[in-house]
């Protein structure tokens, strides 16, 4: 079976059966055989196992190496459990062999179905015509194959050399060819190859418009091996215009002996005689092209025959088409940043180190760091809709005047970078002023017109450093510098002395949290569907004497740094809990979570802590949530820990915060003991004008329910999100719509201005607060 496996996976036989020509494997019938005689085990094993073989030996990578394998795994399966739905009986019964054709649709469905949902994860809902184009199909497969099989078992059962009557029967998989494609021209070829392979074609061009930051792309298969040709890249071109824009009608079918004067005209300028062409499905907006260039036979020319085979091979080539787009997205995102498009930290360093390895005695360039210098008031005061909409103007002026060749990136937060390759340090500086003031203008945000000026840090290679990663360190303490003075600073060896102010906040650290100079604001989440206040989230904030407020990032990453989070993390739970008591002093039950730093989850004494905090205050664990992000969850050293355990023993409540923008998935958190997720407001903010981030959002809410966990929406900051959230099942909502973070007082202030009180719910000790409408 092993070996009968291979060479169905390997091989692949074209037959031209009247005007048509099919490639053909007989995978499924040798599954049918694998069931009977060996069951359903070896099978697997065997079908596994040959995958494995021949993916190795067509060098596919790794993870494409897996998926295959686990799907094809997972085929047998699924035709195992149907099996076992149905009563024993012998090979001759008819039973046996409705049993057997019911198992084999079941696998050839799964497959279909699995290969739709990383479909429809990425572009969205498929179409009716879809599903009837990829499942109707393995409705006549299955039977077909179930036939030959049991044919073959019980001939060979007969008569054991009646194997060499049966090899030449082969089932049609035209998918076989095109579904697990990669995403760079040689998968786009291999599309094009399997095309020209099926409809034994002269030439086969596919033309894909720009996607992402790839350009148009027109990939041509022919037997002189030329990579273009007049015609299939016009937009113009009567024949392509034709297709594309008849979308609904199907592939079309020119040919010299029934063609207008214009569609001859068409046909040479290709050299052709007979054409078929067809639209393609894309990501990019607009429709691909496909066009098959005269039959190879010398006989036989393309008919309506072949026009249906096309129009049935192009569900299998939009969905080779789509995967490939959808490898591309995820290399894509992976360096690029999510709000503007722009190159990440990641990319930009990679493109750093490259410039530099490329001449690393004479290679020269120069960086520019710069950074909103109003970005934190427009956060707090406008929300985080107009600061998104201010980074993207600011994205825009920096695409705009920043030179030719130069690299423009996101880095974090308000923070952008340039990257000017060949370039000295004096030029790098007269190019940052030039960008500086160029930059500096006004602009029209959330219906204010709101001032952009950047502050702006500089570094140059080789003379700062001739690595991304000392070269981007030099450059950010220039732009501490900056910030500070004329708005543009070079980096100098004294500017180190500035980092003596971080190492200052670190020995003041524990000294202001003795003087009350660190505290927490809390801001309200509200049950969705009943508007009561189920919980307030503590955020910590730094007034500090000298420096004014201290962004919680820089401080909170310090005390990570400084083995001190410890000491903050007890600090703020004893502030929260301590709020919480008095809420309870009031007959109010309302519950705080606190922030959990990744550090803190290795701290070994951590349950204990916050155990006699609980104590210490009164709190039953129950109105305690402690807020994780993703990746101390999936940090193996945790996973491989009792701690999430132990903090869930306590009764306390665990929840993932920043949901989706981390490597975890839902699937993992079955094996942790998380109560609830919160989505992340990146997701949040866009629902209201984004289709793409509502379908995430939703996709998380339904996953999620089905594991059980409640939903927490971060970022809700208007009404029309708020009701899509409602609808969608979410179950609490937090955000500026509700309230802003609140210091204590205020905090009191608002609850008495905004809330009501309920009694307390059945078999609950305690009343509850609901916003009034």
């Amino acid at each position: 079976m092993f070996v009968a496996f291979v060479a169905t996976e390997s091989v692949k036989l074209d037959l031209e059966v009247r005007r048509q020509t099919f490639t053909v494997t007989p995978i499924e019938l040798v599954v049918v055989i694998g069931l009977v005689e060996i069951g359903g085990l070896w099978t697997a094993v065997a079908r596994g196992a040959a995958v494995v073989v021949v993916l190795v030996r067509q060098r596919y990578v790794p993870a494409k190496t897996v998926f295959n394998v686990a799907l094809a795994v997972l085929e047998v399966t699924a035709a195992v459990a149907v099996l076992q739905l149905f009563p024993e009986s012998d090979l001759g019964s008819p039973v046996t062999w409705a049993a057997l054709a019911v198992a084999i649709t079941a696998a050839d469905v799964v497959s279909a179905v699995c290969v739709a949902a990383i479909i429809t994860l990425t572009d969205g809902r498929l179409g009716r015509r879809f599903w009837i184009d990829a499942l109707v199909p393995q409705f006549v497969i299955g039977p077909l194959s179930v036939a030959a099989g049991v044919a073959t078992v019980l001939l060979t059962r007969s008569h054991a050399w009646a194997w060499l009557l049966i090899l030449p029967v082969l089932v049609y998989e035209f998918a076989r060819r095109v579904e697990h494609v990669g995403s760079d021209e040689d998968g786009t070829r291999r599309i094009v190859d399997a095309v020209r392979e099926l409809l034994n074609a002269d030439r086969v061009a596919l033309w894909l418009p720009p996607y992402l930051d790839e350009g148009p792309r027109l990939v041509v298969a022919s037997d002189d091996g030329r990579g273009w040709y007049d015609g299939p890249g016009d937009p113009d071109d009567l024949i392509r215009r034709r297709a594309t824009d008849g979308w609904a009608d199907g592939p079309v079918l020119v040919s010299l002996a029934r063609a207008t004067e214009a569609e001859a005209a068409a046909l040479a300028r290709r050299g052709a005689e007979d054409l078929l062409a067809a639209p393609v499905a894309t990501a990019a907006g607009e429709p691909g092209y496909l066009e098959i260039c005269d039959r190879r036979s010398d006989v036989v020319s393309f008919a309506d025959g072949d026009r249906a085979a096309l129009d049935s091979m192009l569900t299998h080539v939009n969905a080779a088409i789509r995967q490939q787009q959808l490898l591309t997205q995820i290399k894509y995102d992976a360096d690029h940043d999510r709000l503007t498009g722009l190159p990440n930290r990641q990319r930009l360093a990679v493109e750093i180190d490259a410039l530099l390895a490329a001449d690393p005695v004479a290679g020269r360039a120069g960086l520019i760091l710069a950074a909103l210098d109003n970005y934190t008031e427009v956060t707090d005061t406008l929300g985080h809709a107009a600061s998104d909409e201010l980074l993207l103007v600011t994205a825009g002026l920096l695409r705009e005047h920043a030179p030719p060749q130069a690299l423009v990136a996101r880095m974090e937060g308000e923070q952008f970078a340039v990257l000017l390759p060949g370039l000295s340090l004096a030029a790098t500086e007269r190019a940052a002023r030039r960008l500086r003031e160029a930059t500096s203008t006004r602009a029209r945000v959330a219906g204010l017109d709101l001032e952009v000026t950047l502050s702006i840090g500089v570094a140059a290679a080789p003379v700062h450093g001739t690595d991304a990663g000392t070269l981007m360190q030099r450059a950010d303490v220039a732009l501490l510098a900056g910030s500070g003075s004329s708005g543009v600073a070079s980096y100098h060896p004294v500017l180190d002395q500035q980092s003596l102010r971080r190492l200052q906040l670190g020995t003041e650290l524990e000294q202001a949290m003795a003087e009350g100079q660190i505290s927490v604001v809390f801001q309200p989440i509200i049950d969705a569907r009943t508007s009561d206040i189920v919980s307030v989230e503590t955020l910590v904030r730094w007034a500090h004497p000298r420096y004014g407020a201290i962004a919680p990032d820089d401080f909170i990453h310090l005390a990570e740094q400084i083995g001190r989070i410890g000491l903050l993390t007890d600090h703020v739970l004893d502030l929260a809990l301590a709020r919480c008591r008095k809420w309870l002093d009031q007959d109010i039950a309302l519950s705080v979570s606190v922030n959990l730093s990744a550090r803190c989850l290795t701290e070994p004494d951590l349950v204990d802590r916050v155990r006699r905090a609980l104590r210490r205050h009164g709190v039953p664990g129950e109105l305690l949530t402690l807020e994780l992000t993703e990746g101390s969850v999936v940090d193996d050293s945790v996973r491989s820990s009792t701690v999430l355990a132990d903090l869930h023993a306590l009764g306390l409540r665990l929840s993932m915060d920043d949901f989706g923008t981390g490597y975890s998935s839902l699937s993992q958190l079955r094996q942790l003991p998380i109560d609830e997720v919160k989505i992340d407001k990146s997701f949040v903010l866009g629902m209201s004008t984004s289709q793409g981030e509502s379908f995430i959002a939703r996709s998380i809410i339904e996953l999620a329910h089905n594991l059980g966990l409640r939903v927490v929406a971060e970022g809700v900051e208007d009404e029309l999100t708020r009701n899509l959230l409602a609808e969608m099942g979410c179950d609490k909502l937090q955000g500026f719509l509700v309230s802003r973070p609140l210091p204590d007082e205020r905090l009191e202030s608002w609850l008495l201005a905004r809330t009501g009180v309920r009694s307390a719910a059945p078999g609950a000790p305690h009343r509850r607060l609901f916003v009034r409408t």
